[in-house]
Order: structure tokens, then sequence, then C-alpha cells
């Protein structure tokens, strides 16, 4: 079915095509801006940007006036979940964000019960604040950490190549890893709901660290935590629009989309594309899944890849986005060249 709606994207969640398929970047607000990286010289650090309220909203919006994208991302981080619940979270120049103390069998207990209204709250502000100022046809878009990744930066401090701190953790002390994960999924749930009542019209849960987990695994730490928020978020908001993002789950993606409810699922740049549209897109909406590197090489190439990418996807319910986050020294003429072939 073909509609058209003041908000395409919400049309798509819905499970309706668009003829012209709506378009949002993830990271779209970010480093690759120039109005971005003056804000953000003068918040001074970007946990004060991502939690003060005018900041946030301004960082925003940036990406909408400068490209009318269908949708705005609040403007945030996935590690404000385990600030909230009692870690300490430093972000340090060149080395990405810090966690402390890590979490382990030995100190679950340092995590609250609940989550902090002083650190959550700013970001409830910045919803309400860019959902006065956003065009009426743009979709607001919130989001959280999928409890898996959010347990390897808990569990490490920080980022790390394969997350073994915590894939670890979960082979010694499944009971404990378990805790953890409940915990999260709790946290998540009413973060997300939080979110809602602010004023977003979806969110999106993203696993950034999905594809590193074996099978079992996946399904363990990846889909029945996601199924839980998904199931839990709904109970406390009817009908509430969830974009799932398990990134690098290859073959396992047909089981996320099978058992996950979500409204529909984005789509990585590194699986086949008649895959997606014949296994996945045949069982709920997709986004995706431009190659954020074919976006900073432009040329042919990023035609051609846009174009592959509608021929394969575009003839059903379709968002299309990136296949992960816009690079930093992306160049502003390529995300033009991008959303040009995109509009036609």
């Amino acid at each position: 079915m073909e509609i058209v709606s003041t908000k395409p994207l919400l049309d798509v969640l819905d499970g309706n095509r668009q003829g012209i398929p709506p378009i949002w970047m993830m990271r779209q607000a970010g480093r690759y801006l120039s109005e971005y990286r003056q804000l953000r010289a003068e918040a001074g650090s970007f946990l004060k940007l991502c939690l003060t309220p005018k900041y946030a909203t301004e960082v925003t919006l940036q990406p909408i006036r400068r490209f009318g994208f269908d949708a705005a991302i609040i403007f945030s981080d996935i590690l404000i979940v385990p600030y909230a619940l009692g870690q300490t979270l430093s972000f340090v120049e060149g080395e990405g964000p810090k966690l402390t103390p890590t979490i382990g069998e030995g100190n679950l207990s340092i995590l609250g019960n609940g989550l902090n209204p002083a650190i959550v709250e700013p970001v409830y502000e910045t919803i309400r604040l860019t959902k006065a100022g956003l065009p009426t046809g743009v979709t607001l878009l919130g989001f959280c950490g999928a409890p898996w990744t959010v347990a390897t930066y808990m569990v490490a401090g920080e980022g790390t190549s394969d997350q073994a701190p915590a894939r670890s953790f979960a082979y010694r002390n499944p009971e404990a890893f378990e805790k953890l994960m409940d915990t999260l999924v709790g946290a998540s749930i009413d973060y997300l709901a939080g979110q809602f009542a602010a004023g977003v019209d979806a969110v999106q849960l993203f696993d950034t660290w999905a594809g590193v987990l074996p099978p079992s695994e996946f399904e363990r730490w990846c889909i029945a935590p996601a199924a839980k928020i998904v199931a839990g978020l709904r109970a406390r908001v009817p009908n509430a629009k969830v974009i799932g993002f398990p990134r690098g789950a290859g073959m396992n993606l047909k089981r996320y989309v099978e058992k996950v409810p979500v409204n529909a699922v984005s789509l990585d740049w590194m699986i086949d594309l008649d895959y997606a549209r014949n296994e996945i897109q045949s069982r709920c909406p997709v986004q995706g899944n431009l190659d954020p590197l074919v976006l900073r090489a432009g040329g042919p190439a990023l035609d051609r890849s846009v174009d592959a990418i509608l021929q394969s996807l575009a003839g059903g319910p379709f968002i299309f986005n990136l296949g992960h986050g816009i690079l930093p020294d992306t160049p502003i003429a390529h995300v033009e060249q991008m959303l040009k072939r995109v509009k036609g």
C-alpha cells in the first residue's frame, strides 16, 4: 500500500510504502557539520553538549534546517543510562567514553534501582524543546542503547575491539550477567517511556555490538532483552513505534525480526540486499543501509550504491538511511548528492 502523509516515516513504521522513501542519517547531528563544531566548542565538553537542553536542541535541529531530513533524532548518547544508574561518565578527547567503576560480578549493587532524574530530565526537556521547533512533517525520534551494547561499555569501562570483557563475564557467570541485563532492561523501558511522554514519535534501539555474539548468545543477550523492552514499553505506551538495530546480526537478523516485534529493523551495510528484501522486508519494514564509507567517497560509487539500495528495497516499506553513523570527515556535498539521488 502506498499512501501520502504529513509524516511519511511514521507511515512506513505502520507498514506502508512511500513513493519517495523518507530519509534520515544516523549521527546526522555531528562533527561533519561546521555549525555543530562551533556549538561543541562553545559547550566545552561533549557531555555538557548532550545534557544542556538549549545546546542539544540546537544540535538536533541543525541537520533538519540544512538538509530537510524526514526525521530528527534527539542528540544524546547511549551511555546516559549507565550514567543515570550510578556509573561516572566522561568523554576523553581522542579516546571516547569512559565509565567508572567498571561493573563485574562483585559490584552490581552499586547500580541504582532507578534512573537519576537529574541526568535524564535534561534529555526529556530537549525533546520538548525540539518538538516545538520541528517542521510539521518531520518525525521526532528518541533512542537508547540496547542492553548488550550498553553492558559492553559498563563492564570494560570503555569501547573495545571485540567486547571480550563483557563476553567473558557472560560466559563465566551468566546468572550475574543476567542480573545486569535485567537492570538495563528495566532502566531502558523507563527511559524510553519518559521520551515518549516528552513527545517523541518513535524510538530506535541501538545494539551496535550485536554482531560479536554467536547464535546462542545472540538469542539470550540480544533478542530476549530487546523483546522484553518492546513488550514493557508498549505496556506503558500502547502502540509505541520501535526501530531495532542489531548491527552485524547477519543471518541472525531473521530470528530477530521474528521474535522482537519491532515496527522496522535497521540494516547495516554488510547485509545482502536480496536477503534483506526477501527474508527481512517480507516480515517488517526495513531501514538502511548505505555504507558510510561510500558516502564519504562520493562520486559515481555513491550514485551506484544509492541506486542499488533503492532498486532492491524501495518497492516495499522502506526508510533510507546509512548502515551505521556518518563519518566525521564526510563532505557536505556528498550528503547533498545522496539526498538528490534518493529524492529524485
